[in-house]
């Protein structure tokens, strides 16, 4: 009997792992794992346990219809799965490669021996285009293009339910409160499964998407125009390789209907095609660099930003900096468990920059509140905001001016900070200066100027150590997407261009 361990991939359409299996082995034991201890790491919440159960709903109807139930588990990892060696001839255990937070790395280490002491193989097939053991970045973009055009495997038509598998039970799928994960407040959550994937999916490509180029940096627009498929494809509702051929699809029959004219729909399809090859592009740097979950990837930063002012921090998490924008960002995020991705980079950016804040422990934060929690992109992105990656630019997000650029007439802010809703909009982007008006809401928590060329000082102070470059170098070499290797001199060069390395 061969083992299908689901983990991020939730779905039986172009699932490599299940193929696999079907294909050495008649029995085949589809397994999910709740692991408690996993659900009890500081990064992850309730909001993303709930997404989880509804991939696994739909899941185990997808697999039922097959004829083989989804097999769930409650427990830690190498127990399941000792038990199941221990009581069952165990061919093999198939399941794709995860690149997810430090916890599961090193689970999947004690994994892997357990699989070794019992002489039992791990097939670990690629999912998405992110790279296992990678000697350089050379190369990475075209590899990563070759896998994303290869053939979407089709669903297995049937899965027969043997003797053995018939005797398997499930465990109940435990509940948030027995995991210690407590209600978080996130009442305009997006529901999982694959159905509503492709339905997403689906009303993106041709109607939502059209100004998708356009509309993707305002958070008046782009909780609409944005994809919003990123918590399905972090939890492997559908595939990365299905989304691109899917819009790829859809680009073709877009430009055939135009006779080839370049119109805003093709440019918003492309530019969401490339932001699906930055998707893997930063997992790749944590699955080359475990360590960036928790330590500066340029080490010359180390003990920058040691302390973590409370007050600053509770401020900034409860959305009660006294600046709009800022407050507006974090109180939608709490609701939803989604943010486009300026206003992302902008709340990370105050927090490190303007309030000077330990980027570990905002990071840790911001991660429970998105549903879809990617820690390689997450952790990636947490560096580059907070000005600690060493390739790349510093920048530092004005507040005031992204409220006037992204929000002119205040409309995301009143939506969200009801305190504002009586605020003429002539001053909704810096209320304080109409203080009578402000309904208990707070003054700014810092001088926005001042705080950023304090922060801008010390970042580029760390800059003129004269071992900086040649660390910056290496981390180039290592990290950066790139059509041609990397030589010394075109360092400078590199890092100016803020990371987009694709």
């Amino acid at each position: 009997m061969n083992i299908v361990w689901f983990k991020r991939d939730l779905r039986i359409y172009d699932n490599q792992a299940l193929t696999n299996a079907l294909k050495t082995s008649d029995e085949i034991l589809p397994l999910y794992i709740i692991e408690p201890k996993l659900w009890q790491q500081p990064d992850l919440s309730h909001r993303q346990y709930l997404f989880l159960c509804e991939c696994l709903e739909e899941l185990n109807t997808e697999l039922t219809k097959l004829g083989q139930n989804l097999i769930i588990r409650v427990g830690e990892a190498c127990e399941v799965l000792a038990e199941l060696i221990s009581h069952h001839d165990i061919q093999a255990v198939y399941s794709h490669q995860e690149t997810w937070n430090l916890w599961t790395f090193n689970r999947d280490k004690n994994v892997k021996q357990l699989l070794i002491d019992n002489q039992i193989p791990w097939i670990e097939p690629v999912q998405n285009g992110v790279v296992r053991r990678l000697k350089d970045r050379d190369g990475w973009a075209k590899n990563w293009y070759s896998f994303m055009d290869s053939k979407i495997l089709p669903a297995p038509s049937s899965i027969k339910k043997s003797n053995t598998t018939s005797s398997f039970f499930s465990d109940e799928i435990a509940t948030a409160e027995s995991l210690n994960l407590n209600y978080d407040n996130c009442y305009k959550r997006q529901k999982g499964g694959r159905t509503r994937a492709l339905r997403i999916l689906n009303t993106f490509l041709n109607d939502r998407g059209t100004n998708y180029s356009k509309e993707m940096s305002s958070p008046v627009t782009a909780f609409t125009s944005c994809s919003r498929l990123s918590p399905y494809i972090a939890f492997g509702c559908i595939s990365m390789r299905e989304v691109f051929q899917v819009q790829k699809s859809q680009q073709n029959k877009v430009k055939l209907l135009t006779n080839g004219t370049k119109t805003k729909h093709i440019r918003s399809i492309k530019s969401f095609a490339s932001r699906l090859r930055w998707h893997c592009h930063f997992m790749q740097k944590l699955e080359d660099e475990v360590s960036i979950e928790h330590s500066n990837l340029h080490p010359t930063y180390d003990g920058l930003r040691q302390d973590c002012d409370n007050k600053r921090f509770n401020a900034w998490k409860t959305g009660c900096t006294g600046y709009p924008l800022i407050d507006a960002c974090m109180r939608a995020l709490i609701a939803t468990g989604w943010l486009n991705f300026r206003m992302r980079a902008m709340l990370m950016s105050f927090a490190s920059y303007h309030l000077w804040l330990n980027w570990q422990k905002t990071a840790e934060y911001l991660a429970t509140l998105f549903t879809d929690y990617e820690p390689g992109i997450h952790y990636s992105q947490v560096q580059m905001q907070s000005g600690t990656t060493g390739i790349n630019s510093i920048r530092i997000y004005n507040p005031i001016k992204q409220s006037l650029d992204q929000d002119p007439e205040g409309i995301f802010i009143k939506r969200w900070i009801p305190e504002l809703e009586n605020m003429p909009k002539e001053y909704i982007h810096t209320p304080w200066q109409h203080s009578e008006l402000l309904n208990e809401y707070p003054l700014p928590i810092v001088e926005e100027s001042q705080a950023r060329k304090d922060a801008a000082a010390k970042i580029y102070g760390v800059r003129k150590n004269l071992l900086f470059r040649d660390e910056s170098t290496k981390i180039l070499k290592k990290h950066a997407s790139r059509k041609k290797p990397i030589k010394r001199k075109t360092a400078k060069k590199i890092d100016s261009t803020q990371g987009q390395l694709f």
